[in-house]
């Protein structure tokens, strides 16, 4: 069985949900500490001369954990991002056909930054027709410490491969995976150019980018990007 484990974030890139595809579960790793400046909080949507950074507000306190992470409800964020996606996706060939689900998105009051990334993230696998399972490893009480946590969790799932991001090559060890019978890959995605608004390819945006540009044929975008993504460690 392939897991992986990954941190929720916010309107994430299509190589997340490349690792969302190649995974029997999907493990949301909302327990380990919140990085403001990161992915967990934002990400990047298209404009004709470049791109922009949709930033949702939190309430900043040291140490804290991702499903703790309150949003700031008192500023008018929701209608910010909306109205940029609206404005600069109305006119993408597919922006119609999901305008909708994203628009209730935006009409609700999110008090946890993680309900609202879990939303999100869950209901684009469906319009990709993705079958994963996910579990949260709050969900899960196990103990450990970098890799030796993520072992556990493997344990507990009854995975025995893990797919793992390039990003963590620098403190995951190796040699622990294989003592404990499981397969360690690397997911190296080799993003892939589609049809897009503005001019020239812009890669790693949100994956909004891609389905309101390419619609039903996302998945198969997707795809292409990770048909040598998983190499054994």
């Amino acid at each position: 069985m392939k897991a992986v484990i990954l941190q929720p974030t916010y309107l994430p890139w299509i190589g997340y949900f490349g690792m969302v595809d190649t995974a029997d579960i999907f493990v949301f790793y909302d327990d380990v500490q919140f990085v403001n400046r990161s992915w967990q909080r934002r990400n990047k949507i298209k404009t004709p001369n470049g791109y922009i950074w949709l930033s949702v507000p939190v309430v900043q306190k040291f140490g804290q954990k991702i499903n703790e992470v309150e949003i700031v409800t008192k500023l008018s964020w929701c209608d910010k991002h909306w109205k940029s996606i609206r404005h600069l996706y109305s006119k993408a060939p597919f922006f119609g056909e999901y305008m909708e689900i994203f628009k209730d998105f935006y009409g609700k009051e999110w008090k946890y930054l993680v309900d609202l990334n879990l939303t999100i993230i869950k209901r684009i696998s469906e319009i990709l027709r993705l079958n994963t399972k996910f579990m949260l490893s709050s969900g899960l009480n196990v103990n450990g410490a970098k890799t030796d946590r993520l072992i556990n969790i493997l344990k507990e799932i009854g995975a025995n491969e893990y797919i793992s991001g390039p990003g963590t090559k620098s403190y995951i060890e190796n040699e622990k995976f294989e003592e404990n019978g499981i397969t360690l890959y690397w997911y190296e995605f080799d993003h892939p150019t589609y049809p897009q608004l503005y001019g020239d390819f812009v890669p790693y945006l949100s994956v909004i980018d891609l389905l309101f540009n390419v619609g039903n044929k996302s998945l198969d975008v997707i795809r292409k990007g990770g048909e040598k993504a998983a190499k054994r460690a």
